[in-house]
This record gives C-alpha cells, sequence and structure tokens, in this order.
C-alpha cells in the first residue's frame, strides 16, 4: 500500500477589499474557495460551478470574473473586490446596493452579489445605459427567482444615485462606496 504525498501548498497575497491577506493554498483551490473559506468573505455566493449563473461573480482589478473559474493562485498580488467591498467602511451602502433596496431588486438574494458587482462594473463602463443595455449588463446572470425587472430597474437608478454623487463642486463623488471613488482609489 503506497502513502499519498501531502498536497504542495503555495503562500500567495490576495488583496482584497482594499486589504492584504498572506494565506497558503493548494495549487488547485478555486479563489470562491479562498474567499469564502479562507478569509470568511462569504457574501461571494457559489451557485453553479460552471460559470454559468454569475452567483460567484468579484471584480478583478475592476474586471468582473467568476471566481469559481479561476484558481487563487493565478490572482495573487492582484486587486480583488467582493461585495462586502462595495459598501463604505461604516456601513454605509454603495450605489448600485442602494438601488437594489429602493427598486426591490433582491429576491431571495442568493445571486445578488453577483449582480452587484457585474452591475458596478457596468456602470463603469457605461455610466446611462439604455433599457436594453441596462438588460444586457445583466444578461450574464442568472436570478432562479426571476426577478429581472426590479434589477433592471435598480441599474438605472444606482446610475441616478452616482450621478449625483458626482455633482459636488470638485466633480468627485461625495457618497462613500461610489463607484467613481473606487476608481480613484490607490
Amino acid at each position: 500500500m503506497t502513502q499519498e504525498a501531502p498536497e504542495e501548498t503555495h503562500d500567495i497575497l490576495l488583496n482584497v477589499n482594499g486589504a492584504a491577506h498572506a494565506v497558503t493554498v493548494p495549487a488547485r483551490r478555486l479563489l470562491s474557495d479562498a474567499l469564502r473559506h479562507d478569509l470568511g468573505l462569504t457574501g461571494t455566493h457559489v451557485g453553479c460551478e460552471h460559470g454559468v449563473c454569475g452567483a460567484c461573480t468579484v471584480l478583478l482589478d475592476g474586471a468582473p470574473v467568476r471566481s469559481c473559474l479561476l484558481f487563487a493562485v493565478t490572482v495573487s498580488g492582484q486587486e480583488l473586490t467582493t461585495v462586502e467591498g462595495l459598501a463604505a467602511e461604516d456601513g454605509t451602502l454603495g450605489p448600485v446596493q442602494q438601488a437594489f433596496r429602493d427598486c426591490h431588486g433582491l429576491q431571495c438574494g442568493f445571486c445578488t452579489p453577483g449582480f452587484l458587482t457585474t452591475i458596478t462594473a457596468g456602470l463603469r463602463d457605461n455610466p446611462r445605459p439604455s433599457e436594453v443595455e441596462a438588460r444586457e449588463m445583466v444578461a450574464g446572470n442568472l436570478c432562479r427567482c426571476t426577478g429581472y425587472q426590479n434589477i433592471a430597474k435598480a441599474v438605472h437608478r444606482a446610475a441616478d444615485l452616482i450621478a449625483e454623487g458626482s455633482s459636488s463642486e470638485d466633480g468627485r463623488p461625495s457618497r462613500p462606496g461610489s463607484i467613481a471613488a473606487e476608481e480613484e482609489a490607490p
């Protein structure tokens, strides 16, 4: 009888929501598992584990990615934003989160973190989407409760909140946790 060799591990640095975390993970540890199990950031949900549903979407250097399709070791040193990072440090909701609340975009809530991160990135690229563009923005995320109508409304509400937050004298957002504020963070 042969004895299995211990699994090789790697020391990596996960920069998540502005904080650096040194973790030791096996090479095959999925980013979604590293976030949830190693860092305790359970806001990132894992649905289909095939990259189809979008529940596990996080932002990698500002771009939405499926964390269930990435190995944690491949993102070492890069900037990650999870749903927890969309709110201000004092708990004030970010504009997309507030829009979901205002428009009743939450259904059971399981898919919501993926929608929030996807829309955050989408509005950064297109701050004033048309109705069709708003629906296309969220087309890659699945809501099993089929709450798409209110989610699409939330996209427009978030765009309005972001625009209102950008109206201060220096053009900088006045709302903590806003998308523009995240773009300017070091």
